[in-house]
């Protein structure tokens, strides 16, 4: 194909599906590229805090420790929790297949929306972020942080697209890199201070920080609702947490415990690099204001404001300027990456979604290079949907940000102590029921703290909050439509065990293309069986072996008299497999004409066509431009399309006017070098869905 060699280049060669095996990932490797995103919040989430306080002036900044102390016990908190959930659930569902599994699918579409708004804003999030850092140290960069973010994004899919482990082992340095970075700093700054008595101010200690109109005064209720929103915008530090439970598939065996290991060591580095910035950060004297030129009294007139991080890495290494370019470049690299968590999540979960019918098939296959390539690129093209909406602005995508993390949260943890309830109904053995109480009483803990949090977040950030949860209930209406979709195409493409509706035969020499015996694989065999073929068998491609061996099974079960051949296809394609098959046929027998039968179904309306690919509409491409060899579609035209409205009138020949009757089940056939003008409606499905 003109394509193959582009697609090459930027993406590599295609891996064979025996070769899955190979792309999971250690514990050094899956740390950095599932707790990326956990590990680099620490670099956003205290100024987070810090810019709530300044709120209230110089008088309030002093409670940031305090926040900081609360938001670490809520992080190890609900690391504890997720421990059981990835020894529990291992199969990569996460939040997802526990509320699934203990609350009904509705729960579960409720947590699905949840994670995927919480992981298409982490994209967002994660470059945003990462390029304000780089800003603060490079001021000749600002003004184009939109088409920075942007194309950060873009260069994140296609290192995606090029595998998990590339991709891991791509990131594993610089996620290392930014931990040696903060946790020296915080060391070197800590010796400098109690060992040297050195002094660092940052370069806004000297400035007096002025609380906002109408907040000069706080106190009683107004002050603690403050303190809860710092503390709400400080807990996104704890974005990114849930990323491993829903990625312990890619990890090595044994695979829950390298998860649950790799949770506890992420758990340990953030807490104390979090609540090293904050010290570091009344150490230096540091403020953060919302707004700068109002509220910093004595700063310069063109004065900018640098992240905290940046503010506080400059101060300690005031003696040791490389010191501070390294942070700065570090802190940028690892908040991008971070989106990396997201790209490793998102495409898993779409895969489990679509495999339930509530997304699109495509998603659920794996590509070329044997990731989820349909949903990294969908995640990048929400991601830089979100960011260019909000001007690359990181603190307005961050108000955003909490909500769908606890959502999922607190559904997952109310879902495990069901599943531990449920366990110790039926569990006998006293040393598994002491195992289970001791793992529920830790997820009821996990649950009292996120639903603190949960009730915290909607009550001081809802006016920002209310785009997010619109957004995931679009999401869950959205995902409902699907499966309706697809649950009635199910129900109206079921085989019967003697379908009284088959076509009745004509006499045609072909294979029979199948991928499962519904209907319309059925008239497709039935219009073949009586063509006074030489030869007559049905054929299957073997994308996925449970669903060839069910119809191996079921041909078996049925006595179909009619043979089943099944061709292999490493790379999961359905085209070349099926073209060399046919190459082979006219091969040893030259003056035989090879007739392909593709049953499909037709769809009426567009939105449709975006739930079933075009493989079809590509093998049949493919086929007509072979020399002898007669391609018939057979369709099966659903409900949907029998009641479309009646189409403007062609003046094409063969075209069915305004008012003439349709005509339904008809069979279109192609011959090389030829077409039938009177052709109905095009192909809206294959004989197997799946994607390249």
């Amino acid at each position: 194909m003109p394509t193959d060699l582009p697609k090459r280049i930027l993406i590599g060669r295609a891996l064979r599906s025996d070769k899955l095996g190979e792309t999971l990932l250690p514990k050094r490797i899956a740390l950095p590229v599932f707790a990326s995103d956990a590990l680099s919040s620490v670099a956003y989430a205290p100024e987070e805090i810090l810019l709530t306080l300044s709120l209230a002036g110089a008088s309030a900044i002093h409670f940031s420790w305090q926040i900081g102390v609360v938001v670490a016990i809520v992080m190890l908190a609900v690391v504890a929790s997720y421990r059981q959930n990835v020894h529990a659930y291992p199969s990569g569902g996460g939040d997802y297949e526990v509320a699934t599994v203990n609350h009904g699918p509705k729960s579960g579409l409720v947590v699905a929306s949840a994670l995927l708004v919480d992981y298409i804003l982490t994209v967002a999030v994660s470059t945003t972020s990462g390029v304000a850092n780089v800003v603060s140290a490079v001021p000749a960069l600002r003004g184009h942080e939109l088409g920075l973010s942007v194309t950060l994004v873009i260069l994140l899919m296609g290192m995606n697209l090029r595998g998990v482990r590339e991709s891991g082992t791509a990131f594993a340095i610089p996620t290392y890199a930014f931990m040696v970075g903060v946790m020296g700093m915080v060391g070197y700054g800590l010796v400098r201070h109690l060992v040297f008595g050195a002094d660092m101010p940052a370069e806004s200690a000297g400035f007096h920080l002025e609380a906002t109109p109408g907040n000069e005064s706080l106190a009683g209720f107004a002050l603690v609702f403050l303190l809860l929103k710092a503390f709400s915008s400080g807990c996104a530090a704890l974005t990114g947490v849930e990323a491993i439970s829903n990625g312990v598939p890619a990890f090595r065996k044994p695979k829950s415990k390298n998860a649950a290991t790799t949770l506890l060591m992420m758990a340990g580095f953030a807490v104390v690099m979090f609540m090293g910035i904050i010290y570091l950060a009344h150490l230096t004297g540091a403020q953060m204001a919302e707004n700068p030129a109002e509220q910093l009294v004595g700063a310069p007139a063109d004065y900018h404001q640098k992240t905290a991080l940046a503010q506080i890495s400059e101060a300690v290494f005031s003696n040791f300027t490389p010191g501070f370019y390294f942070i700065a470049a570090v802190t940028g690299l690892i908040l991008v990456l971070a989106a990396n968590t997201a790209f490793n999540g998102f495409p898993v979960l779409g895969s489990i979604l679509a495999q339930d019918r509530y997304l699109p098939r495509q998603l659920h296959t794996r590509g070329d290079r044997l990731a989820f390539s349909n949903g990294i690129i969908l995640l990048a093209l929400a991601a830089i949907l979100f960011i260019v909406a909000f001007d690359a602005d990181p603190t307005r995508l961050i108000q955003l940000y909490i909500v769908g993390v606890f959502v999922s949260f607190n559904m997952s943890q109310s879902g495990m102590i069901r599943h531990w309830t449920r366990l110790l109904r039926t569990e006998t053995d006293q040393a598994k029921r002491s195992h289970m109480q001791r793992s529920r009483a830790i997820n009821a803990f996990g649950l009292v703290m996120t639903s603190a949090v949960l009730i915290v977040v909607l009550a001081t950030k809802i006016s920002h909050a209310w785009i997010a949860i619109a957004t995931m209930v679009a999401l869950f209406v959205l995902m409902k439509a699907i499966r309706r979709h697809y649950d009635r195409v199910s129900r109206e493409l079921v085989a019967a065990e003697e379908p009284d509706d088959v076509v009745l035969p004509t006499r045609v020499h072909a294979i029979v293309l199948v991928s499962k015996l519904h209907k319309p694989a059925l008239r497709a065999l039935a219009y073949a069986r009586l063509a006074r073929a030489h030869t007559l068998e049905a054929v299957s491609v073997n994308v996925d072996p449970a669903d060839t061996e069910a119809l191996r099974r079921e041909w078996d079960e049925r006595g179909i008299e009619v043979p089943l051949k099944v061709l292999d296809s490493p790379f999961r394609e359905i085209t070349g497999p099926v073209l060399d098959y046919v190459k082979n046929l006219r091969r040893s027998s030259p003056r035989d004409v090879v007739s392909v039968y593709i049953p499909e179904y037709v769809v009426g309306h567009w939105y449709e066509h975006l739930l079933h690919n075009q493989s079809a509409l590509r093998l049949k491409g493919r086929l007509l431009f072979k020399p002898g060899v007669m391609v018939t579609s057979v369709p099966w035209q659903l409900e949907s399309s029998e009641r479309r409205k009646p189409q403007k009138a062609w003046s094409a020949p063969g075209a069915v006017r305004r008012g003439e009757p349709r005509r339904p089940q008809a069979v279109k056939s192609k011959v090389s070098g030829t077409s039938d003008p009177g052709s109905s409606d095009g192909p809206a499905d294959a004989s197997k869905d799946t994607t390249k």
